[in-house]
């Protein structure tokens, strides 16, 4: 029986760690062993480390984990406290003697969403990306936890939001979403939601699409503020992939963000999906195979987007947006 988690897929591990003061937070996906990963960048404003490995044509094959922030640009210390947590057990990438944990990361911004961001000479994400990969785990929370805590979209409260499905191939491919989107993820001024034909067992309500569209659904809505948006991804399968294939995937799961989010991809964003394979059950066409798997993945990441936004609580001291469940219940 699947969770409808990211964590369905074996190997795969979610820790959140969160200040409700501070408004942010970081999740950190940790693999049990590397995990073949790529990634596919298409917002305009990204902040990201370690993502030029990621290339097919790069040497190193295996990530021990990924970490997603808040913070903006300072949101990229989470990766170092990750990193730490994965060498004091032992893991990382061997060169001789030593061992180096391989830890891509994507930041978002939260920044102006009024908690206290007045630290002093060291921002509190290594921290923070170290207590979340202590507590990873196969269950954790969705909404306003983890990189989602400070996320917004024009709208509505951004989360984290994860759902997972399974081929018929029997592969299983699952996504987690940090969503802070320039755009709207709710039709009009809602409470419908884009990704509604995608939706199972009324994850995110059951709302379905309006029986008539609003006359101005699609006039376009955006935060207007340039590098405050961005939404983070990561797609998993047990699949066997290459660096190659999982580079496929990820430009595939791309086609999510665009069914859930409108508009999406802006200059204001800086949207990233990552890919991994743990690499459990080998593809039975290499080509089929991963069009099959990849068509899925862009429904789950389209489903994982709508339940961030439909989790979601207000934050205590934010101004609006307030949270989809304080506006339609």
């Amino acid at each position: 029986m699947l969770r409808n988690l990211i964590t369905d897929v074996p190997g795969v591990k979610i820790g959140h760690a969160e200040d409700l003061r501070l408004g942010s937070g970081t999740t950190a996906v940790i693999f049990d062993e590397p995990a073949i990963g790529s990634v596919d960048l298409r917002g305009g404003g990204p902040g990201t480390r370690e993502t030029a490995l990621l290339d097919p044509a790069q040497t190193v094959e295996g990530v021990d984990a990924i970490a997603l922030s808040g913070g903006s640009a300072f949101g990229l210390d989470a990766a170092s406290g990750v990193q730490a947590w994965l060498r004091e057990n032992a893991r990382g990438f061997a060169v001789g003697t030593a061992r180096v944990p391989i830890v891509p990361a994507a930041i978002l911004f939260d920044l102006l969403n009024g908690g206290d961001k007045s630290w002093k000479r060291f921002p509190p994400y290594r921290e923070l990306g170290y207590a979340a990969a202590a507590a990873a785990g196969v269950d954790f929370a969705l909404g306003t936890v983890g990189a989602g805590t400070g996320a917004t979209t024009v709208n509505c409260k951004g989360g984290i939001g994860s759902a997972s499905a399974q081929t018929p191939d029997g592969h299983i491919v699952g996504a987690i979403a940090a969503v802070n989107a320039a755009g709207s993820v709710v039709i009009g001024g809602g409470p419908w939601f884009w990704a509604a034909p995608f939706e199972r067992d009324a994850e995110f309500g059951g709302l379905g699409l309006p029986a008539a569209f609003p006359a101005a659904a699609l006039q376009p809505l955006t935060k207007g503020a340039l590098r405050q948006s961005t939404t983070l991804v990561v797609v998993a399968t047990d699949a066997v992939l290459t660096k190659a294939q999982a580079k496929r995937l990820a430009i595939m799961a791309q086609s999510g963000l665009s069914r859930a989010i409108y508009p999406v991809h802006t200059p204001l964003d800086g949207d990233v999906v990552f890919a991994a394979s743990t690499a459990r059950r080998p593809l039975a066409d290499t080509l089929l195979g991963l069009t099959l798997l990849g068509a899925i993945a862009a429904d789950v990441v389209a489903r994982a987007v709508a339940r961030g936004v439909f989790s979601a609580s207000t934050l205590p001291f934010a101004g609006p947006p307030k949270s989809w469940k304080d506006q339609f219940g």
